[in-house]
């Protein structure tokens, strides 16, 4: 009776509060990845009844000239502003705590969508892009950790997939109004609406507590059991959970507040990427964040989400643009299906399964697009997402907080987004060119289903499993290294 009046008071309103603020930067990620994707044509002045000549009373052009490489360069400009956060966030994290990393974000989560919404033309569009781009990349760092490293430790995997929810909430949001706005200059309001989001996260921010594995781990014992005590209620038992902790050397008061039983070990220093790339004891930890994150996007997610439209057309002519939309919702209706599963099954057990399925869909949708088979096509690509949900877009967003301590979190966390923006690019920018190289219909996604096969045994040689486990020592069956 008491372990269940313990577990009841583990998920507070606080704790869902904090989590919802703290992946509405993950929102954003998604609702920047596809927000140029309905109004592209209205953007660049290809539709018929939109000109660059036309100004309203705001002063701003109805369309925005621009020629397929210009608008590829505004598309792509968005992951290099992402790698570029992505590198930033880690070392900020790990010094000056996840709260503050997250009220930077939304710096550039306000200032991005401002140039977007008010750009006179291509430059500042750009700029805009990139700006948010920043801001989407240190967030999807940030963010799981914040939510890791709060959340109760038998729940790790179930809050951990928010992370991928509130991503494909962010996509279909923007797919969803896209649909709608995507004429005149409404298409102004599609980016403004990511800045409004940003300003409810910056004052949202301000009730947000620092997570008590960072407190602890610079020296706030006291400090730490009280945020922990508030994320968990009042009346929950927190001391079997403090005493995970690897406290650091604090003055004799402080460590007086902690909770009995709470261990006290010296401070391990926060380890850099170049020192997480080059230590042994944390370099396969590395390799496995890494290898998954470029997995999530090389096995092709991003060729559905992003050229879905173009993809289909030729096979669905009336009803591709639609199906972006239903995919986008399939896509959030199976991640939120299945977020219970890495903690029930294992987060390894849900990437086998994910990469399993997605591989078997892109044999199919192959199949598909060359033969021209619209049920099977529409199918496949519906299939292709969902499999993806089921542990390719969650899981991997969970791991390096699981896989590492948290003096090398945020390193872990940096390389393994840089990784995946790095592998985002790649497929944004030559997946067309690939395509139409190969032929188009559909032989491209052999290439992906080669991909599944390769990644999917990396995962089984390489990626061990977290589920169950208490620390990164125990995940990787090793005595705890202490600094000297």
């Amino acid at each position: 009776m008491a372990d269940s009046q313990s577990h009841r008071w583990r998920i507070t309103p606080y704790l869902i509060y904090s989590v919802f603020i703290a992946t509405l930067g993950p929102l954003q990620f998604g609702y920047h990845l596809a927000e140029l994707n309905a109004p592209q044509a209205v953007i660049s002045c290809d539709m018929k009844n939109v000109h660059s000549t036309v100004v309203r009373a705001n002063g701003l052009p109805q369309c925005i000239p621009m020629g397929p490489s210009q608008f590829g360069l505004v598309s792509s400009i968005y992951t290099l502003g992402g790698l570029v956060g992505a590198l930033l966030a880690g070392p900020v994290a790990t010094k000056y705590g996840r709260r503050v990393a997250l009220f930077a974000t939304t710096v550039f989560f306000i200032t991005g969508p401002i140039a977007e919404t008010l750009a006179p033309a291509v430059p500042v569009l750009t700029l805009g892009r990139f700006l948010s781009g920043v801001g989407s990349g240190a967030a999807i760092v940030v963010g799981p950790i914040y939510v890791s490293e709060i959340a109760p430790p038998e729940s790790k995997g179930l809050f951990g997939a928010f992370t991928q929810i509130m991503t494909n909430v962010g996509i279909l949001l923007t797919q969803t109004l896209g649909y709608f706005w995507s004429h005149d200059s409404l298409w102004r309001l599609i980016l403004a609406v990511a800045g409004i989001i940003g300003a409810i996260q910056f004052l949202g921010l301000w009730v947000v507590s620092e997570t008590p594995t960072w407190l602890a781990e610079h020296q706030s014992a006291s400090q730490a059991c009280q945020v922990l005590q508030r994320i968990r209620g009042k009346d929950a038992d927190i001391e079997t959970e403090a005493h995970a902790w690897a406290v650091a050397s604090a003055p004799e008061e402080e460590s007086l507040l902690a909770p009995s039983g709470a261990s006290v070990t010296p401070q391990k220093e926060a380890v850099t990427i170049l020192q997480a790339i080059r230590d042994p004891f944390y370099r396969p930890a590395i390799i496995a964040v890494v290898g998954v994150m470029i997995a999530q996007q090389l096995t092709g997610v991003n060729s559905i989400i992003m050229y879905s439209v173009s993809l289909l057309q030729s096979i669905l002519p009336t009803a591709a643009a639609l199906l972006s939309v239903l995919i986008s919702a399939i896509n959030l209706i199976m991640t939120l299906a299945c977020s219970p599963l890495p903690d029930r099954i294992g987060r390894k057990t849900c990437l086998l399964i994910s990469i399993a399925g997605m591989g078997g869909s892109s044999i199919l949708l192959a199949l598909g697009i060359y033969f021209g088979q619209q049920v099977v096509s529409a199918m496949a690509a519906l299939l292709f997402v969902a499999s993806f949900a089921v542990g390719l877009g969650p899981v991997p967003f969970i791991l390096a907080s699981e896989l590492v301590g948290p003096e090398a979190v945020g390193a872990a966390q940096s390389c393994a987004l840089a990784a995946n923006w790095t592998a985002t690019f790649v497929v944004a920018q030559f997946f067309p060119i690939l395509n139409d190289a190969l032929g188009g219909r559909g032989k491209i996604y052999w290439l992906f289903a080669g991909m599944a096969i390769l990644f999917g045994l990396f995962i089984y040689r390489w990626v061990p499993e977290t589920k169950g486990k208490a620390n990164a020592d125990e995940v990787w069956g090793r005595a705890d290294r202490r600094e000297d």
